[in-house]
């Protein structure tokens, strides 16, 4: 089991832990009882509440023997964040500019989030009907879920080629064929090959995957690049209701919560005198950073194509 990387020192758990110093000395919980102490590092306490809290964000079910040793790990991280605190505090590091932003920059998230996670916990829990339908609409996802095979290119593209480029394409036998013409006509193009599960691809993008047969492929257009999904294989992996409802309950939820906390956001923004001045008057017209992070059934939803790929266009020695 690894906890290291849950215990590593960040500038921002830093300026938290200066933010909050003086904390420690509190020997009362939040009802009045007393508050055990687990570790003392010179003046300051750290309680077991604090601890229990940071126990809590590693997550996970873990043994009581686990349990033990993550407490352990996770008290002696505090105690090094409590030394090194101490010692930015005497030398008044907390009083420096960048760390006064940061402090407060961090102060803005929590209450931020803090009021989002207090809005969304109203977010009614999915039924079982709800789960079913849900299930039931996306047959690529579970009922017929499969394992893909894919062949990935990214042609470079002009728009005097473009079209020759997906005429050639409709006509080769296979993608090997393709690529040597690629090739003769100086043409660059990256390629890879990938095998993901249904989950793992963009969800826009499965359906139409999904529609494919095993040999043909589909191609994607952006800015002067020709992406090419061919699907060299698949092997069909279903997923049943009981093995699926867990995901769904989650995403359904997860998507209210999401509804709800952009709902709530416009009614502030409605209702809240907001100015953009000088240069940043333009402003009004970017797109704003969603308020929860986008949510899908899977654990995984990486790029079909991606922007480093070997290149394939040039001789062998040289890729």
């Amino acid at each position: 089991m690894k906890l290291t990387r849950g215990l590593a020192l960040s500038v921002l758990t830093l300026a938290m832990a200066m933010a909050l110093h003086g904390c420690g000395d509190k020997k009362e919980g939040g009802d009045g009882k007393a508050t055990q102490v687990a570790a003392k590092v010179g003046k300051d306490e750290i309680t077991v509440l604090e601890l229990n809290h940071e126990l809590a964000r590693l997550g996970g079910n873990l043994t009581p023997e686990q349990s033990k040793q993550a407490a352990n790990q996770v008290l002696r991280g505090l105690v090094d964040q409590h030394l090194l605190m101490q010692q930015a505090i005497a030398e008044k590091l907390d009083h420096e500019p960048k760390v006064l932003q940061a402090l407060e920059a961090a102060r803005r998230q929590i209450l931020a989030q803090a009021y989002v996670e207090k809005i969304t916990a109203a977010a009614a829990k999915p039924t079982e009907a709800e789960i079913k339908d849900y299930y039931d609409k996306h047959p690529e996802l579970f009922s017929e879920r499969r394992i893909y095979r894919l062949q990935e290119l990214s042609v470079q593209v002009t728009p005097d080629n473009a079209a020759l480029v997906q005429e050639k394409l409709a006509s080769v036998r296979n993608l090997n064929e393709f690529v040597e013409w690629l090739r003769a006509n100086n043409i660059p193009a990256r390629g890879a090959q990938s095998v993901k599960a249904a989950e793992q691809l963009p969800l826009e993008l499965l359906p139409r995957l999904h529609a494919l047969k095993d040999g043909q492929a589909l191609t994607l257009s952006g800015n002067n690049v020709l992406n090419i999904v061919y699907l060299a294989g698949s092997q069909t992996q279903p997923v049943t209701l009981q093995q699926a409802t867990p995901v769904i309950e989650r995403y359904l939820l997860n998507a209210r919560k999401r509804e709800l906390a952009e709902k709530e956001l416009k009614r502030l923004r409605d209702t809240t005198k907001v100015e953009y001045l000088g240069e940043y008057s333009e402003a009004t017209k970017a797109e704003a950073p969603p308020v929860l992070p986008p949510v899908k059934p899977g654990a995984d939803a990486r790029e079909v194509a991606p922007a480093a790929l070997p290149d394939l266009t040039a001789p062998a020695g040289e890729r």
